[in-house]
C-alpha cells in the first residue's frame, strides 16, 4: 500500500503541463524535452527558423548525454557553415563532441555568453544555451530535418538500443 501511494505521488510530481510555460513541448521516455516548432537533426542539433535567420543549438537529449558542459568552442561571425559539417565542439566532464550544422549558411551571430558560462547549454539548451545564428543559404535544407514527433521517436529508439 505504501509503495502504491509513493508511486502515485511520484507520478503526480513528474506530470508536466505545457501550461506551466507558454512553450509547447513533449517528453520522450528518457524525459528529455523536445520543443514543438523546432527542427531537429539526427546528430542532435536543433534549428529555430525565424524570418531570415536560423538559431542553432544542441538538444536537451544531447546535453543530457554529455553531462556537465565545461567548455564550448564556436566559430566567429561571418564564417560559413555547411550542412552536416562540424562548426564547433562541446567539452563536458564526460567527453568532447563535435557540433554539426543542420543547415548551410553564414554565421551572423555567436552566443558569446557560452565562453564564460558554458553550463547554459545544460540549464537552458533551447533558450540561453543557443550557439549560433545563421543566415541560411539553402532554406530547403530545413525540410529534410525532423519535427518534434520524429525526433522524440529517434531519442526513444536510441534509449532502447
Amino acid at each position: 500500500m505504501a509503495l502504491r501511494m509513493w508511486a502515485s505521488s511520484t507520478a503526480n510530481a513528474l506530470r508536466v503541463s505545457s501550461t506551466v510555460s507558454r512553450t509547447n513541448f513533449s517528453l520522450s521516455r528518457c524525459f528529455s524535452t523536445v520543443l514543438e516548432g523546432l527542427k531537429y537533426a539526427s546528430s542532435h542539433e536543433w534549428v529555430k527558423h525565424e524570418g531570415s535567420v536560423a538559431t542553432i543549438g544542441i538538444t536537451d537529449h544531447a546535453q543530457d548525454h554529455l553531462g556537465e558542459v565545461v567548455f564550448v568552442d564556436l566559430p566567429d561571425s561571418g564564417t560559413s557553415v555547411s550542412h552536416g559539417s562540424s562548426f564547433g565542439a562541446v567539452e563536458s566532464v564526460k567527453a568532447t563532441s563535435d557540433i554539426n550544422s543542420p543547415i548551410s549558411g553564414e554565421i551572423v551571430e555567436v552566443n558569446t555568453k557560452l565562453s564564460e558560462t558554458p553550463g547554459l547549454i545544460n540549464s537552458s539548451p533551447y533558450e540561453d544555451g543557443w550557439m549560433i545564428k545563421v543566415k541560411p543559404s539553402n532554406p530547403s535544407e530545413l525540410e529534410s530535418l525532423m519535427g518534434a514527433k520524429e525526433y522524440t521517436k529517434l531519442c526513444d529508439e536510441e534509449e532502447i538500443h
